[in-house]
């Protein structure tokens, strides 16, 4: 059975060349070029995730069995495209991308606090950049992410945007993101992680979503509660060749008596509604509702 192992695809390489190509010749030659890629992918995926990719779809979603695998590979075309906006996006092409913000009036509100605040995000859409359409901010934004994930495409991404605006605040086992998160709060900048992925050994909890209960880490919400952090759902879904919508809902505050399992939960069923509205860009491949 799959599952994830904190380490997410691609390689500086990938993104030198894309970022390349949308200099040079724009986002629609890479879109193109990222047909051929997507279908490769989609014939020599490997078994398992495609069978994950399909019982997503025909169970979960319910669609037929035609159309679900048609939208394995229609998930895999959008994964390249919200993985070129990004590149586009965080190398300074953000010109080429159109969106239509929903919620920007909560995000104001929470920043007006003057405390930070921290964004959660899910694998759905492109989240990345969602915050970068939403918000009109000019300090600095953390991303939180796993350590496997961060490093060498980090360093590339440095590169090119001169390490000015994002900052990459990497897990570790030795807990220092806390401290790191804990500073930049302090600071009054903002804060993005994802809330729908753990690795192995980490602290999760059982809630429902999609007709099942699935695990769901408690990292992120600890990290709220132990801040008394204000906080919100943001997330970004392609609607068109390069046009976006981009949501945020009303911002929470943490409190002494808010409990980890409710927030979780509240995230939970947010974030069903949008797999609902946008399941082709659903981008978890392993079993979400695996039990340990």
């Amino acid at each position: 059975m799959a599952e994830w192992k904190g380490k997410s695809r691609g390689a500086p390489a990938g993104y030198k060349f894309f970022v390349l190509l949308i200099k040079y010749l724009g986002l629609t030659p890479a879109y193109l070029f990222l047909r051929i890629v997507a279908g490769w992918f989609f014939i020599f995926a490997t078994a398992t995730t495609n069978r994950i990719m399909f019982s997503f779809f025909h169970k979960r979603i319910g669609f037929n069995r035609l159309v679900a695998r048609l939208k394995i590979y229609k998930n895999y075309v959008l994964l390249g495209q919200v993985l070129i906006d990004k590149i586009a996006v965080m190398s300074g092409y953000s010109s080429k991308i159109t969106g239509t913000s929903y919620g920007r009036e909560h995000l104001k509100a929470m920043l007006n606090l003057q405390k930070g605040g921290i964004l959660l995000g899910a694998h759905l859409g492109n989240w990345e950049i969602a915050g970068h359409f939403l918000l009109n901010y000019t300090g600095k934004i953390n991303i939180v992410m796993y350590d496997g994930e961060h490093e060498n495409i980090k360093q590339y991404m440095d590169n090119v945007t001169g390490g000015r605006k994002y900052n990459v605040i990497p897990i570790k086992k030795d807990l220092s993101h806390v401290y790191a998160i804990g500073e930049a709060l302090q600071n009054q900048e903002i804060i993005c992680m994802h809330a729908d992925r753990f690795v192995e050994g980490s602290r999760t909890t059982l809630v429902p979503f999609l007709g099942e209960e699935a695990q769901f880490p408690i990292g992120p919400f600890q990290l709220i509660k132990t801040f008394r952090a204000n906080y919100t759902f943001v997330y970004g879904v392609k609607t068109g060749w390069t046009k976006y919508n981009f949501f945020a809902r009303p911002f929470r505050q943490a409190t002494a008596e808010s409990t980890i399992e409710g927030m979780v939960t509240d995230y939970a069923n947010d974030l069903e509604k949008m797999v609902k509205q946008y399941p082709e860009q659903w981008f978890n491949y392993y079993d979400f509702w695996k039990k340990n």
